[in-house]
């Protein structure tokens, strides 16, 4: 598979904005591990390769457990999330699928549990962003581990 289009030179000053969007998010209060859980549970949903080989490899570096990782995909059933992460990746499954008449006071107050006011906003944000990078890279066919080496992926050992 081949990159369709090189939207970083195509479209510059957007794609240092949505760069520095991420690394506004990196130092959010949303605490790193959990950043990689959201960015690779909406990587899957939207089917992005690209971005779910980087996060994963990101999890990795940063000492998430391999079953943890294995795990996101179901992560109602396993019993190895906390209530937070799990009202964060129900919050990221509704923001990246959207259902028809919206999200839910339900899950709002659930999320609210146990996110305040500035977390919940820096979640939203950490969600609208991964969102925003997996359809790029959804319609450039992003290629996965292109930038290991750029960006310290090898580190990861997942070659």
């Amino acid at each position: 598979m081949t990159l369709r289009f090189k939207h970083d030179q195509l479209s510059g000053p957007q794609f240092k904005a949505m760069a520095e969007l991420s690394a506004a998010n990196r130092e959010s209060s949303i605490e790193h591990g959990l950043q990689c859980l959201i960015e690779i549970r909406a990587s899957q949903l939207n089917g992005c390769a690209f971005c779910l080989d980087m996060h994963i490899k990101q999890a990795t570096i940063g000492g998430e457990r391999p079953l943890r990782l294995h795990h996101i995909a179901i992560w109602r059933e396993s019993p190895l999330f906390s209530e937070r992460e799990r009202a964060a990746l129900a919050w990221t499954e509704a923001l990246t699928r959207i259902p028809e008449d919206g999200v839910s006071d339900a899950l709002f107050h659930r999320v609210r549990e146990h996110f305040d006011d500035k977390a919940l906003s820096d979640l939203t944000y950490l969600i609208a962003t991964i969102n925003a990078w997996n359809r790029l890279n959804v319609a450039t066919r992003g290629v996965p581990g292109t930038y290991d080496r750029m960006y310290g992926l090898d580190k990861a050992g997942l070659n």
